[in-house]
């Protein structure tokens, strides 16, 4: 016992998982309260994923996960295991960038930047799951993004443009 009469804390319990992330499998040992976001930022270093709110209602830390939208500070890494994550860094070929990443630029589709990598990567998932049929389809898709410059209006126009590319 310790000389205040307490036992000394335990350490948090921890797991290993296993998942591949931008086509690269890694394995880590994490607390199981570690965060996707935290794992990917932290551990991984892939600190294009944002963390804004850290409570899911922000979007900036919007991932894929088997090819759909994820936020990834709600999600515990532990429940990852065998999961397919891709990041903003794992979508460009080399240096020729995803389609919706050159839409961004092609429409100034940002400001300050800091919410661009999560709202490119609901823009691909709203893509994927064919929400593009108009603006207003696109808008509510994209609801749970945020862009506190407001960028709202050249950011559905870039993802029309990668849809009609697509």
């Amino acid at each position: 016992m310790s000389p205040l009469g307490t036992e000394p804390a335990e350490a948090p319990p921890s797991g290993r998982v296993s998942l591949v992330v931008n086509g690269e499998r890694h394995t880590a040992t994490i607390d199981n309260r570690t965060s996707l976001l935290d794992l990917l930022r932290e551990q991984l270093g892939l600190t294009g994923t944002k963390k804004g709110c850290d409570a899911g209602a922000c979007g900036a830390c919007t991932v894929l996960v088997d090819g759909l939208r994820v936020n990834a500070c709600l999600t515990l890494a532990v429940r990852m295991e065998g999961a397919a994550v891709t990041t903003v860094e794992g979508l460009a070929d080399g240096d020729r960038l995803h389609p919706l990443q050159q839409a961004f630029i092609d429409e100034d589709a940002f400001q300050c930047g800091y919410c661009t990598p999560g709202q490119i990567m609901s823009g691909i998932g709203c893509i994927r799951e064919g929400h593009t049929g108009s603006p207003e389809e696109i808008r509510e898709w994209m609801s749970g993004n945020l862009c506190r410059c407001g960028c709202y209006v050249k950011i559905v126009r870039a993802v029309e443009q990668a849809a009609r590319r697509a």
